[in-house]
């Protein structure tokens, strides 16, 4: 109780303990303690083994605390009363907010999919770790040059196939959890309003955001993304994110200017509203696919600030607890694939890491959430996961129905935040048909549910 004390203390004193009055906004300051709450429990997850009781224990009480503030965040909705003398009427009760009702439980059963997945290494025994500082003889497999993680080592001849289907289906688990969370973390930040910070900062025409050179390549009359692409330079990850920056902000900038939202002279428009109108579609395009080919690119400027600068604690904790478990699947997954990298270097020694690429379901479909499953079910899906975790996936957990698909070799570990995009030969849909790519028209709540309050649309 007093440690509860001290931390909602610091909460509502904005981090600002000395009381003077130079604090951060609640939202901010419940985004920065669940962050800080991950960066303590899971900085040192270095293995695929499952985490102490002692740590698990404190993940999961303190995460109770932050998240029982959304208890209180609520709407009116209409209800049925009777009353004694058996007559019917309708009257006003509160209940959490749509967007809360429908995450918080779908982010808890990914959080305990992820805990469960390291639980279930506790028996393995046909892999280990030798620690960083051992002999060089003594080192197993380094991916990566990750030099501040234990090497793998595996037996000489590899895996067993009994282990190598195990670590399969552990990271099918993970990749569809990273998906999911990636998902609603790109929701939320959508569903964010773009600070008025941001929006002063940002130059009086699109042109200008995003530079002759580019804006002559968007509104040329053939527009092609994959040529776009191919004349950017996308070296490093600093040039990808600058070009992100731009786009966004040229976006901004457009769809201010199409809903008239600012009366300023210097916003004032020179180019037709069906023009500009086509120039933010391709440029949604573009965005989307840089998200695709690149979704482990650090935030945008436009994000930053929205977290930075946003108000509502309902978004800051689902924006925060969701970016912590998308932290903690890619973590989990790179662990995974460090394993079978180990392995497939042990049954085929010619392999160079720098051919090896990690083979990530990225052809699944896109997840529907018509039918959520209620508490009830949930609670026998969640017990029966725990019984069988090896055959358990998101799919079963979380009752979505995916269809199988065939694993491809990608960039990076694979991820996106749209989940409209997960469907098969996804990037050459989107290269044929830039025109109907839209993010703006995507909600992750409709998904859920397509009658009452939709989440107000529009990161990593």
């Amino acid at each position: 109780m007093g440690m509860m004390k001290e931390r909602f203390a610091k909460l509502l004193l904005g981090e600002d303990m000395s009381g003077g009055g130079k604090g951060v906004s609640s939202a901010l300051a419940l985004s920065n303690a669940i962050t800080n709450l991950a960066a303590s429990v899971f900085g040192e997850q270095s293995k695929l083994e499952p985490m102490s009781p002692e740590t698990k224990a404190r993940w999961k009480k303190e995460v109770d605390w932050l998240l029982s503030v959304t208890d209180y965040i609520v709407e009116f909705v209409s209800s049925q009363q009777k009353s004694k003398d058996g007559t019917s009427m309708e009257i006003m009760v509160t209940q959490q907010r749509r967007d809360l009702l429908m995450n918080i439980p779908a982010l808890r059963k990914l959080d305990a999919m992820l805990i469960g997945t390291l639980d279930n290494f506790i028996d393995q025994h046909e892999f280990w770790y030798v620690s960083k500082d051992a002999d060089e003889t003594e080192k197993g497999v380094q991916r990566n040059e990750k030099w501040w993680l234990p090497t793998v080592k595996v037996p000489p001849n590899g895996l067993s196939e009994e282990s190598r289907q195990f670590l399969q289906k552990q990271k099918e688990a993970v990749n569809q959890v990273l998906k999911a969370s990636m998902a609603i973390n790109a929701q939320i930040l959508s569903d964010m309003e773009i600070p008025e910070n941001y929006i002063e900062s940002l130059p009086k025409n699109g042109r200008s955001s995003l530079g002759d050179l580019i804006y002559k390549s968007i509104t040329v009359e053939f527009f092609d993304p994959q040529q776009f692409l191919s004349t950017m330079d996308l070296s490093s990850e600093h040039k990808v994110l600058d070009l992100k920056n731009r786009i966004e902000a040229s976006i901004v900038i457009w769809k201010r200017k199409m809903n008239h939202k600012d009366g300023k002279s210097g916003w004032g428009s020179a180019v037709s509203l069906e023009k500009r109108e086509l120039f933010e579609e391709r440029a949604e395009t573009i965005l989307l696919l840089l998200k695709h080919r690149f979704p482990g690119i650090p935030q945008s400027s436009l994000d930053i600030s929205k977290i930075q600068y946003n108000r509502d604690i309902g978004h800051s904790i689902l924006e925060s607890y969701s970016r912590v478990l998308e932290s903690l699947a890619n973590t989990v997954m790179s662990r995974i694939e460090d394993v079978l990298y180990a392995d497939s270097l042990a049954q085929d020694p010619s392999l160079a890491v720098v051919t090896w690429k990690p083979s990530i379901d990225s052809t699944t479909p896109s997840p529907t959430l018509s039918s959520f499953p209620s508490p009830g079910e949930e609670t026998e899906k969640l017990s029966s996961a725990e019984a069988t975790p090896t055959s358990m996936t998101l799919s079963d957990f979380m009752g979505w129905n995916l269809e199988p698909s065939e694993d491809t070799n990608i960039r990076r570990n694979y991820s996106t935040g749209n989940l409209d995009s997960f469907v098969k030969d996804d990037e050459e849909k989107i290269m044929t048909k830039p025109s109907n790519i839209n993010i703006k028209k995507f909600s992750y709540i409709d998904k859920i549910d397509t009658g009452g309050l939709r989440s107000p649309t529009s990161r990593h």
